[in-house]
């Protein structure tokens, strides 16, 4: 096992020094210059369209939409993502965050725009899409779509849920009753026959849920990382002194630039908000709106939300609590020693409690992700249930084995899935970018004109019948 670990180590390395560092950022800088810096121009227009009620009370509107997004970025990356960058990477990680997460906002609204634009509509009217589909439909490349679905199916199947299990499981190490031979064993066996009861309640149960838990548990988590913040007032200068000193150690960063603190907080800040993965356009096609801008706007909100507010609470909290970081306390005990610091053996507690519900909404809304590949591979139909139940058992067995394998490859195998999507995601959407700007300039046209914009394919120089749902 460590011999594998060793091996997706270096793969991971060279796949984000340089190849995805240089992909992310030009995608991000490329949208930003193109949209005028839509992610901040049009913030305040993101809040207001998140309300908009859609137009059919059966179907999803643009906050469920959102949240089931959100419900797979706002997940253990949150809290254990974020103290591995600072633990292993430095205080600077903090910055690369921010940094990557304004300009892959970009990046984002372009992917969830151009699968609204691209979506089908099944007989009962709802919507289906993802990138998948404007690959194969925009980009002519059906071979390139089945990749990114694999990919995606393997990521989110896989990777993803392997180190949710251990992330999961590792919270339980501040415990007395920890034992490392057993405990792994008994979380990953419940967690995996919790996760596949509720896959039998199919893709609407999981909208349902993450529109209750993600803000009930949002909302607590930044709660109880203000008071500690605040407690540890005095810290603050300094904490932000260290954080923007070790971002700019271009001694540090280059001397060795896989364990850096740029590199960590890039890897982290993926991770954690997704922007430019290739996965939260599936869960934007499905809302029905009256044009495509409006949910590739409001995803800008999901983005924010998991790495402004979630990330940063993480990173604040350790931070100002002042507690020892070092590669023995990274993951989860980095951040209970913080809360410990004010809550006492209550913090551990509750980092727990916040790790299971983050757990248990990222493999729902990962698992959401993956029927919609499904789909895809099978003519653009679920697969038949026989299947279906076999390959979320296989789901299932795939939560427990996450538990019981080495932190570091947990990480480097979900790095490695996630920057093969990323790879084929963004450069399509750099060879489609000119839709979606287009599409947001008509837009905003209809908006100074007074209307509530209702999208028509011919406005923006696409012919009716390369669509199928804006026909």
């Amino acid at each position: 096992m460590e011999t594998i670990a060793n091996v997706l180590d270096k793969i991971e390395s060279i796949m984000y020094y340089p190849i995805l560092l240089v992909v992310m950022a030009l995608a991000g800088i490329y949208f930003t210059v193109l949209t005028k810096g839509v992610q901040i121009r049009l913030f305040s227009e993101s809040i207001r369209l998140l309300m908009e009620p859609p137009k059919d009370k059966d179907s999803v509107s643009s906050l469920q939409a959102m949240l089931v997004s959100t419900a797979s970025r706002v997940g253990t990356g949150n809290i254990v993502g974020v103290s591995t960058a600072l633990c292993l990477g430095g205080p600077g990680a903090c910055f690369w965050m921010w940094i990557m997460c304004i300009i892959g906002a970009s990046s984002a609204f372009v992917e969830s725009t151009l699968a609204q634009i691209y979506k089908k509509k099944t007989p009962e009217g709802e919507c289906y899409g993802g990138p998948a589909y404007y690959i194969e439909r925009a980009l002519h490349a059906p071979f390139l779509a089945i990749v990114f679905c694999v990919f995606l199916i393997v990521t989110y199947a896989v990777g993803f849920n392997l180190l949710c299990s251990y992330n999961l499981q590792s919270t339980f190490e501040a415990y007395s009753f920890y034992d490392p031979k057993v405990t792994p064993y008994i979380v990953g066996g419940l967690l995996a026959i919790l996760t596949s009861y509720c896959l039998l309640g199919g893709g609407k149960r999981i909208v349902k849920l993450t529109s209750v838990i993600v803000p009930v548990m949002g909302v607590a988590y930044v709660l109880i990382s203000l008071i500690v913040i605040l407690v540890n007032i005095k810290h603050i200068p300094s904490m932000f002194a260290l954080i923007f000193k070790d971002a700019f150690d271009f001694k540090a960063i280059f001397g060795g630039v896989a364990g850096s603190c740029m590199i960590y907080g890039i890897k982290r800040g993926l991770y954690s908000n997704e922007a430019g993965v290739g996965s939260a356009p599936n869960a934007s096609a499905s809302a029905l709106v009256s044009h495509p801008a409006k949910q590739g706007l409001v995803q800008l909100l999901s983005v924010y939300i998991d790495t402004l507010l979630l990330c940063t609470a993480t990173a604040l909290m350790c931070l100002s609590s002042g507690v020892e970081r070092s590669e023995a306390v990274s993951g989860a005990p980095y951040v209970q020693n913080a809360i410990s610091t004010v809550f006492g053996s209550i913090g551990p507690l509750f980092i727990t409690v916040a790790m299971v519900l983050f757990a248990f909404t990222t493999l729902l809304g990962n698992l959401y992700y993956v029927d919609n590949a499904l789909a895809f591979l099978n003519h653009k139909k679920m697969p038949s249930g026989g299947f279906l139940k076999a390959f979320h058992l296989g789901c299932a067995v795939v939560v427990f084995i996450g538990a019981i394998i080495p932190m570091n490859a947990a990480w480097a195998m979900a790095d490695i899935t996630m920057g093969g999507m990323t790879l084929i995601n963004l450069p399509a959407c750099m060879i489609l970018g000119k839709v979606a700007i287009e599409t947001l300039r008509d837009y905003e046209k209809q908006k100074k004109e007074g209307k509530d914009p209702v999208f028509e394919a011919k406005s923006i120089g696409i012919k009716e019948d390369e669509l199928d749902f804006w026909k």
